[in-house]
């Protein structure tokens, strides 16, 4: 049976693939690659391609720095023909994730996708697989200029069905492109806020959902800049309206059977489920600091906006951090849980490296999950929050990254490079937002004081 590493050697000779591009991402999930011709292939499947880790951020010291990107041959891909990924004559482009390991061959501290490879080896160790479905939401602008307010392309809103205007053929090209790209979608569609958009994916493993995630934002912002125009996963770029989530769909498996489905139960959800839950509940303000991880992710983070604001679960209960969907009659093994607090700017690989460990925890420790959240939390008063037992989410990044300091849990499952960096660039971004005079304080002040 023709291997992997057999499988893209061969495709490479055969399509004319000119230049293979190696993506990798920095501690905080943005995009980094460099290109290798075909002939380098064989050797960076063998051994690795060495560049120098002090350049990335989160990576190498500078006296440290060599490191080495080790392509992921299941994630090999021939790009869609665009004219922003053709080679010099027009020939193709293709792409392969790299895992960052040492020069030795061991696992780099610093490589988020390792942090993932990790949690999921815990994982695996006990039984469970960890499938993801995340739902990615963004905005698209006129123009990226930070100088200017941002100019939506349209003013629909939730499931608007528009004809022939710019955004909307932009989503269905890009979903068009994702299909040809061998990843599924299962919804697209206008979200509440004008211009802004919804892709749903259908749930795979999450190692190849946070690759996926990492290459649905590219196809998102090429296809948009193709046009001239811009497209933003900023978790909140418009005051008074909605902002952008990536609300994700967890399951655990064991081997084919849904580990969180129980028939006999009255909502379908089995006593490890339960546990997983409340797990996440208990660990979740520690890991919101990596789900929500810049200052801009607060300013979705409030009520009024459908995005969660308290630690709390509950069945179709949409004001919730943890939803528990009803699954369809006779279709038990979609039973799953929907985290809500994510956006789509977080690196997917830490986000959902801690949400699975946080979970894990639960399920080791049997913890007790708490009553639902049957009513509307937005609509309670702090009085009533505090006697149902419901806890806040931070309210900022300062306030995230003190919580996450003390966390053992998120310590343990990003490792002490990865850690400590994360603290360091976030806290040093925090102070600079509080030096910062902002419009707001402008407009609200200077006049008047």
């Amino acid at each position: 049976m023709q291997s992997q590493r057999e499988y893209v050697l061969r495709t490479v000779e055969e399509r004319g693939v000119r230049f293979v591009q190696l993506w990798f991402t920095d501690v905080l999930g943005i995009p980094k690659s460099f290109a290798i011709t075909p002939a380098e292939l064989e050797n960076a499947l063998d051994e690795g391609m060495t560049f120098d880790g002090s350049a990335i951020d989160g990576f190498s010291r500078v006296q440290e720095s060599d490191v080495l990107a080790k392509p992921d041959p299941k994630t090999f891909q021939i790009l869609p023909l665009r004219p922003g990924r053709r080679g010099p004559d027009g020939t193709s482009v293709a792409r392969v994730f790299c895992d960052i390991l040492n020069l030795d061959g061991s696992p780099f501290e610093g490589c988020p996708r390792q942090v993932l490879r990790r949690t999921l080896e815990r994982a695996h160790r006990l039984g469970y697989s960890f499938y993801a479905a995340p739902e990615i939401e963004f905005f698209y602008f006129a123009s990226s200029d930070p100088s200017r307010q941002p100019q939506p392309l349209d003013q629909g809103s939730y499931f608007e069905l528009t004809v022939a205007d710019l955004a909307s053929d932009l989503r269905k090209r890009t979903v068009l492109t994702l299909e040809d790209m061998g990843i599924p979608v299962e919804y697209a569609q206008h979200e509440d806020a004008p211009s802004q958009h919804e892709i749903d994916l259908r749930y795979t493993d999450a190692l190849t959902m946070a690759d996926t995630v990492m290459t649905v934002r590219l196809v998102v912002k090429e296809i948009a800049q193709e046009e001239g125009v811009y497209a933003s996963f900023m978790p909140k770029p418009l005051s008074g309206v909605q902002g952008s989530g990536m609300h994700t769909h967890f399951s655990l498996f064991e081997g084919d059977r849904n580990a969180f489905s129980d028939p006999g139960d009255e909502h379908g959800l089995s006593e490890l489920g339960r546990h997983f839950i409340a797990g996440l509940l208990e660990h979740a303000p520690e890991i919101t600091a990596v789900t929500n991880q810049w200052v801009n992710s607060y300013k979705r983070l409030v009520v009024g906006y459908e995005a969660p604001v308290h630690v709390s679960w509950a069945y179709n209960n949409r004001s919730a951090l943890i939803r528990v969907p009803i699954a369809k009659r006779g279709r038990a093994e979609s039973t799953r849980i929907e985290y809500r607090s994510p956006d789509p700017a977080c690196n997917p690989y830490l986000t959902f490296a801690l949400v699975l460990a946080a979970g894990l925890s639960g399920v080791e420790q049997k913890t007790e999950l708490p009553p639902e959240a049957s009513s509307n939390l937005f609509s309670l008063t702090p009085e009533e929050l505090v006697a149902e037992g419901i806890r806040p989410l931070p309210t900022s990044l300062a306030d995230a990254l003190a919580v996450m300091e003390r966390s053992e849990l998120v310590a343990e499952t990003l490792g002490e490079h990865v850690f400590e960096w994360f603290l360091r660039n976030k806290e040093a971004e925090w102070a600079a937002y509080m030096r910062e005079v902002t419009p707001f304080e402008l407009n609200r002040y200077l006049p008047t004081l």
